[in-house]
């Protein structure tokens, strides 16, 4: 019997490159492939790439070379955002054997009886053609899943390069979305998390359907009255699609815990112009004083790029004022990084990188503060904790609802269960550590058995 051939992947960039990542090894499987780790000898290593950034197109050419170790012999093939926007630059770099566009990358598998170590292979189609959508979710971790519900992205923001990469936005069915979810709760997985590129624009259609066939709001009204998932956690949404009464049925769900995710990207109006998007401060800081004003206790994370064309130094301490008086919990810091084919690229008034660099410092600082703070107010409560189920280093990592990094002394019993305990102090490393309780002292709302120790 014929040993069957072993796959590799290595994902680069977002939760969404995950989720098709996933997707694209079960194709594999499918197909009778073997999975192995990416630091195995493999036949074939698949490259999920990004493009978001200068660094993530450094760290492909740093990975493809561990793929050429790990066996000089092997396929490489490179699909995602970087394959799609610079297909014929990324041939021409030793080593590479296939790239594979945004509409080729799921059917990576009819492509394998054509490589040779000869000649490298390049399908990637224009980006106007891609306008078809393909379902994919995650279930690599059976405590979470990450489902992807939208594609692509109409808007047309400055420094953006996605649009570029994934074309227009469109949109899974509601039956898929459903069906999907069903195939992710037979795994036992607890929690999901809808991702996309513009999720707050879901509803659109495929091959250029502009009607919003079903909305976002309707969407997760539908998905709150699922019987077979724990919760559902909603990724990063824009602010100008994060309507009140979105936030409205969050404050009331059964399902949908207190965590979002709101890009700013600046806190000075004329950057934002700048950038082309599509809101302006005042009506970011509206969005989050309507969720304190709905939701106690949630857990809000803020996207911003520093050192935007153009950016003086009385924008930048705007942005860095609008958020320290603003009520958030933590930062994702990103150093502007020129994109070819982007309007930004052609901007007058670049900022040196030694002063983007020491404003993204200035602001991972107050992303410390801002989480040590949120952290804090969270202390002595009572928080629902799934667990993951991993034994790292002695311990048992978990989330609460709100996004509050738990650990506790490795006890499996934990093991993807939601368990309600009280939040005691943060360790040295950043950790909440716990405090158990008895049944007895369970209100109504803690009843169900798996909830305890």
């Amino acid at each position: 019997m014929l040993a069957k051939k072993k796959v590799a992947f290595h994902t680069l960039g977002c939760k969404l490159n995950f989720t098709e990542t996933s997707t694209i090894a079960r194709s594999f499987i499918e197909n009778g492939y073997e999975l192995t780790n990416f630091a195995n000898k493999a036949d074939f290593y698949v490259i999920n790439t990004c493009s978001v950034t200068d660094n993530a197109d450094k760290k492909f050419k740093n990975i493809l070379n561990k793929a050429n170790k790990n066996n000089p012999d092997a396929f490489n093939i490179v699909v995602g955002c970087y394959a799609q926007l610079k297909p014929q630059s990324i041939s021409k770099i030793q080593g590479v054997d296939l790239v594979l566009g945004a509409n080729e990358k799921f059917n990576v598998v009819d492509y394998l009886d054509s490589l040779t170590k000869d000649n490298t292979l390049v399908y990637s189609c224009d980006i106007n053609d891609v306008n078809s959508y393909e379902s994919s979710y995650s279930v690599d971790d059976r405590t979470r899943s990450f489902l992807k519900i939208q594609d692509g992205c109409d808007y047309k923001c400055t420094y953006c390069t996605i649009p570029l990469a994934r074309g227009v936005s469109r949109s899974d069915s509601l039956e898929n979305i459903k069906n999907n979810i069903s195939q992710i709760s037979s795994k036992s997985v607890k929690e999901i998390i809808l991702t996309g590129v513009n999720i707050g624009d879901y509803g659109k259609g495929e091959f250029g359907n502009k009607k919003h066939e079903t909305t976002f709001l309707e969407l997760i009204k539908e998905l709150d009255l699922t019987t077979n998932i724990d919760r559902f956690r909603i990724s990063s949404i824009e602010p100008n699609l994060l309507k009140n009464d979105i936030i409205d049925f969050v404050s009331k769900s059964n399902l949908f815990v207190p965590h979002f995710h709101i890009p700013l990207q600046s806190g000075s109006n004329k950057i934002l112009a700048k950038m082309k998007r599509r809101y302006k401060k005042e009506l970011y800081e509206d969005r989050i004083n309507h969720i304190h004003s709905k939701i106690n206790d949630c857990c809000i994370g803020v996207d911003v790029i520093v050192g935007f064309p153009g950016e003086t130094d009385s924008d930048f301490q705007d942005t860095y004022d609008f958020l320290l008086n603003l009520e958030i919990s933590y930062l994702h810091v990103f150093t502007y990084s020129e994109r070819d084919n982007t309007e930004a690229a052609l901007m007058s008034d670049l900022i040196p990188k030694n002063i983007r660099n020491q404003r993204s410092k200035m602001l991972r600082s107050l992303s410390e503060k801002k989480r040590r703070i949120f952290y804090n107010s969270q202390l002595n409560k009572i928080r629902p904790i799934l667990f993951e189920t991993e034994n790292k280093l002695g311990y048992i990592h978990g989330y609460t609802d709100n996004y509050i990094k738990v650990r506790h002394p490795w006890n499996p019993n934990l093991s993807n269960k939601i368990i309600y305990a009280k939040l005691s102090k943060i360790d040295n490393e950043g950790f909440v550590r716990l405090e158990a309780f008895e049944k007895k002292e369970k209100d109504k709302e803690c009843l169900n058995s798996d909830s305890y120790w």
